[in-house]
């Protein structure tokens, strides 16, 4: 089983290093940590009283690991949820926020375990996520991925900004999508048709 320190180097190898992208609403970006955490944070790593792109430059492999392991991992109770379910939400909570355990909320609704969708991972979603993988444990990471993925689809659909992230400029699957597929076995990818049709209403 991985460490979590491991699947936090591992994100910190698939965010890259700096990006300023003006289409990404996190800002100045490198190893995943945005300017806003950094901001949030008080992580002043030149020492001139602000936080600003300078800072994010500065930024290490560790210090990102270490932001991760603490902010993304471990504050908001990752390491409480069933381990087939950790390294996708910690994947992307570091991509999304809250909107990773909204994710799995909405999954576990949709599952039969009524739980409230208010991205905060407490004893009800704890003891439904632990209910429902003791029930599919070879299909709850699986169903994660999938939902993970959909949103992903379902966020380019509404932002035509954010296309290009779900979308290579050859009409191939972009990172996001590529992304969460990382984590879902490989007979519920998407085929390249499947992947075509799915955004052929976005021209």
């Amino acid at each position: 089983m991985q460490t979590v320190q491991t699947i936090a180097e591992e994100i910190v190898i698939r965010e890259g290093g700096y990006v300023n992208d003006p289409d990404d609403p996190g800002g100045a970006t490198k190893y995943g940590v945005t300017i806003h955490t950094m901001r949030r944070l008080g992580l002043d790593l030149d020492g001139d009283g602000r936080v600003g792109t300078s800072d994010v430059r500065k930024l290490t492999k560790a210090q990102a690991v270490s932001i991760f392991v603490e902010h993304y991992f471990e504050r908001p109770r990752i390491n409480d949820l069933p381990q087939p379910l950790q390294a996708s939400v910690f994947d992307m909570y570091v991509n999304a926020g809250a909107h990773a355990v909204k994710i799995l909320q909405r999954l576990l609704n949709e599952m039969g375990w009524p739980v409230s969708v208010d991205g905060i991972i407490g004893p009800q979603t704890i003891t439904a996520a632990g209910e429902a993988a003791a029930k599919a444990p070879d299909h709850i990471g699986d169903a994660y991925g999938i939902a993970r993925r959909n949103y992903y689809y379902a966020l380019a659909d509404r932002r035509p900004k954010s296309r290009k992230y779900a979308r290579r400029r050859d009409g191939g699957k972009g990172g996001w999508i590529a992304r969460a597929e990382e984590f879902i076995s490989p007979r519920y990818h998407l085929s390249a048709a499947q992947h075509a049709e799915r955004i052929a209403s976005w021209g």
